[in-house]
């Protein structure tokens, strides 16, 4: 597993220096943030709402709603950075972890082709 997967750095110097011009940090509690974040959630999870399986693989690209699904999921990945920040979690330690616990627990053997929760895989 790569170590550096993904570089939040930058995102994250730059949300913090978009809040700080507007002194904005001080509405930027970890409840806050929490519940801003299920809020753009909620938002591209309503794109998504009626769609069918198949027009949901084409969201992104479809005219009358590719520029919402990427609205919706940059606003969710700046919240999600900037309450990273604002916890001290380290993003990119924390998913390098978690890829590494769920191989772990979703062995390719027992897992590839199932949607089996890892508890309910057959032991090998």
């Amino acid at each position: 597993m790569n170590k550096t997967l993904i570089a939040v750095d930058g995102a994250t110097q730059a949300l913090r220096q978009f809040a700080q011009e507007r002194d904005w940090q001080q509405f930027h509690s970890p409840k806050n943030l929490v519940m801003a974040l299920s809020g753009e959630v909620g938002e591209l999870t309503e794109i998504f709402q009626w769609m069918s399986e198949a027009d949901s693989h084409g969201a992104a690209s479809a005219p009358a709603t590719a520029r919402a699904v990427s609205d919706e999921l940059a606003d969710v990945a700046l919240y999600l950075i900037h309450l990273a920040d604002v916890l001290g979690v380290d993003l990119n330690a924390a998913i390098v972890s978690k890829l590494a616990s769920n191989a772990a627990k979703y062995p390719v053997a027992a897992s590839r082709g199932v949607s089996t929760k890892y508890d309910q895989l057959p032991q090998s």
